[in-house]
């Protein structure tokens, strides 16, 4: 795998924290009394923050605002984030290794950023990247557009030959590809039913971090 600068995901693929996602909206919801529809969570998974509030302020009619809504779900991801989530199995040693071989690295996230910066903090992870990007800041989501990932490439003065993007969901993986990056598909349970399909677009897999340093992997 030859790089010169990569682009990580967060969730799912550095940290291992989609199950705090999972049935958020779901559960919040059902905290209020309302059943939600089966897929509920897999349609705010791939929504910011904002717009997956927004989506059950519409679709339940809800009496709260949309920023009461998001305060409601919000303060237990930070406290998740502060004090709880933990990076992925040899995540730490894999980018200590990049950052040892010159690689610049940027985080490229659904998630909002004063979650971002809470969990990298607590991790450890804040010292490896150049920055960070979210899709609030970009105005748009992954599975609509690569705009995340041109913007973190500018930032990284790269080239999409000498980067590698790390992500653990189709969706952005399919949006990664369709723009001419190569994608290294990080495996993550909450993608157990997307595995083969990962697999067979990616440039590279991985089932854990762990395994990077199995092989020559960066030459």
């Amino acid at each position: 795998m030859r790089l010169q600068s990569a682009i990580f995901d967060m969730d799912g693929t550095l940290l291992d924290s989609m199950h705090i996602w999972n049935n958020l909206g779901p559960n919040l919801l059902r905290s209020m009394g309302i059943e939600p529809a089966p897929d509920l969570g897999d349609r705010l998974m791939l929504m910011t923050f904002r717009d997956g509030a927004a989506l059950c302020k519409e679709e339940y009619h809800l009496s709260e605002t949309v920023e009461e809504i998001m305060g409601l779900t919000k303060a237990k991801v930070h406290t998740f984030y502060e004090t709880q989530v933990q990076a992925k199995p040899g995540v730490k040693k894999f980018l200590s290794l990049l950052k040892m071989e010159g690689v610049w690295m940027y985080v490229a996230t659904n998630t909002d950023r004063d979650l971002v910066e809470a969990a990298l903090k607590h991790t450890g992870l804040d010292g490896y990247f150049r920055g960070v990007m979210t899709c609030a800041e970009v105005g748009v989501g992954k599975k609509d557009s690569p705009e995340i990932y041109e913007r973190c490439l500018r930032r990284l003065r790269s080239t999409k030959k000498d980067t590698v993007i790390f992500e653990d969901a189709l969706h952005a993986i399919e949006t990664a590809k369709k723009a001419g990056f190569r994608v290294c598909g990080v495996y993550d349970p909450s993608a157990e039913a997307d595995q083969d399909a990962i697999r067979s677009l990616s440039d590279y897999y991985i089932r854990s971090f762990e395994e990077m340093f199995e092989t020559e992997t960066l030459d």
